[in-house]
C-alpha cells in the first residue's frame, strides 16, 4: 500500500516529513507478515495522521506496482479504534485481489481501488487504516499494512460491522492454495463475529460466534466443485459448519471501482440445490451472505 501511506512505507505519494523516534523506513512493505509477527508490522503510529477523512466518503487506495499478485486471493480494508487490538471491516475484495478475475499472471491487473466507508464512523483522531490479504498462489502467508489515519464523523459515536478475518499467521486458521478454486476459505468470510467500535476506542462483541482458532479448516483437504456446485461450501470437507443462509453477499464481491454495498438480500435467494445425492440440501445464496 503507496496511499494512504502505511507505517513506515518508503514508497508513498503522500510521505510524511518526519519518522517516529527510533523508527526506520520500511522498503519491505510488500513482504507478508511472519507468522509470529506483529500484525501492523509496527505497533508505533505516525506522528500525525497520513490523511484525513469524513464518514460517507469516497476513497481511494493505491498499491505499489512491481509486486507479486499471487493469483489474487481474499483482501479486506478495516479500521481500529483500540490502537489496533480490534479491526471491524469497511470493504472486501473476495476472490480475486488485484485482478479482474482468476489469473496466474505475475503482473497486477489493478492497483488501485475506490470505495465509499460506511456513512457511520465515529470521530477519531487515532484510527488505523488496514488492509490484509490471504494470497490464493504460493506460500501460505498474510499480508498486512496499517495507515494512521483521521476520521470526521457525521454524529453516530458508533459503527458495528464483523471482525477481520486472520488466517495463516500463529493462532489462526491456516487457508490452503487455492488450486483454482476461489471459494477456498470463505467459509471464514461468509460467516464471522461481529463487532462494535467507539470514537472513545471501546470495543464490544456483538454475538457469541467461535474465533477462527476455533474453527479452522482440515489444512489438508483439497476442495473441488463442479459447475453446478459453484460457490457452495461442503462442511463434510471443510471441516466447518455452514449457516442456514450463506454464500457470497453480490454486493461484496467487489470491482475496483465499486463505491458502496446493499443491504437488501431479500432477492438473493434461490430454491434449495443438492449439492450431491448422498449430501444435506442447502438453501443457497447466488453469491453470498452479509449486511
Amino acid at each position: 500500500m503507496i496511499d494512504p501511506c502505511p507505517r513506515f512505507g518508503a514508497k508513498c505519494i503522500h510521505q510524511p516529513a518526519t519518522l517516529p523516534a527510533g523508527a526506520q523506513l520500511d522498503y519491505s512493505i510488500t513482504s507478508p507478515i511472519p507468522a509470529d509477527g506483529i500484525l501492523c508490522k509496527s505497533n508505533t503510529p505516525w506522528p500525525t495522521p497520513v490523511a484525513t477523512w469524513t464518514a460517507g466518503q469516497s476513497v481511494t487506495v493505491q498499491f505499489q506496482p512491481g509486486g507479486s499478485p499471487h493469483g489474487g486471493g481474499h483482501a479486506q480494508f478495516s479500521v481500529s479504534y483500540d490502537g489496533g487490538t480490534t479491526f471491524v471491516v469497511v470493504y472486501e475484495v473476495l476472490k480475486y485481489m488485484f485482478f479482474n478475475g482468476p489469473s496466474n499472471s505475475g503482473t497486477p491487473e489493478v492497483l488501485s481501488y475506490t470505495f465509499t466507508l460506511p456513512k457511520d464512523l465515529p470521530s477519531s483522531n487515532n484510527v488505523i487504516f488496514a488492509w490484509s490479504w490471504v494470497n490464493a498462489i504460493g506460500n501460505r502467508e498474510f499480508y498486512m499494512n496499517c495507515a494512521d489515519v483521521a476520521i470526521k464523523g457525521t454524529g453516530s459515536t458508533s459503527y458495528t460491522g464483523y471482525k477481520i478475518v486472520i488466517a495463516n499467521h500463529n493462532g489462526y486458521p491456516t487457508i490452503p492454495e487455492f488450486d483454482g478454486n476461489y471459494s477456498t476459505g470463505l467459509q471464514y468470510y461468509d460467516t464471522g463475529e461481529k463487532v462494535t467500535v467507539t470514537g472513545s476506542g471501546s470495543t464490544s462483541s456483538s454475538n457469541s460466534n467461535s474465533s477462527p482458532a476455533e474453527s479452522s479448516p482440515q489444512e489438508s483437504t483439497k476442495v473441488t466443485l463442479s459447475e453446478a456446485e459453484k460457490d457452495v461450501m461442503d462442511p463434510t470437507i471443510v471441516g466447518a459448519p455452514m449457516p442456514a443462509k450463506s454464500g457470497i453477499p453480490k454486493s461484496l464481491l467487489a470491482e475496483p471501482t465499486s463505491t458502496s454495498y446493499s443491504d437488501d438480500a431479500s432477492s438473493d435467494y434461490v430454491e434449495d440445490t443438492p449439492v450431491s445425492p448422498k449430501r444435506c440440501r442447502y438453501r443457497v445464496q447466488k453469491n453470498r451472505r452479509r449486511r
